[in-house]
């Protein structure tokens, strides 16, 4: 096997580094996660559901968006485990699916007003 070399790296960092780095998998599935908050229009569906559990007609309604523009968006958001959904007649009605997005989009945005 080939030793690296490093110019700055101790021996002991890159250890730490090489235990703490997640599997490649892993990796790619952060990737795929942080893509979905890189586009707007997710992003404001995300503060909409932050504030209120909504159906696609009142998000439309709220963001000035198609209906099915709205229903695009949130199956992408559902694949990721991002919102849930609940039927209430005939009506479908989403959340948020948990406190880490509240925490994500919280922290987010305060980096950026930082």
């Amino acid at each position: 096997m080939e030793e690296n070399t490093y110019i700055h790296a101790d021996a002991e960092s890159v250890r730490m580094i090489e235990e703490k780095m997640p599997p490649q998998e892993e990796m790619q599935d952060l990737a795929e996660f942080f893509k979905v908050f890189g586009d707007a229009t997710r992003l404001k569906i995300l503060y909409v559901l932050l504030c209120s559990e909504m159906c696609v007609y009142d998000i439309a309604a709220i963001l000035g968006m198609s209906q099915s523009a709205i229903s695009h968006q949130l199956r992408v958001l559902k694949q990721m485990d991002l919102v849930k959904n609940r039927r209430e007649g005939k009506t479908i009605f989403y959340a948020l699916a948990d406190s880490h997005i509240v925490a994500i989009l919280s922290q987010g945005l305060d980096h950026i007003e930082e």
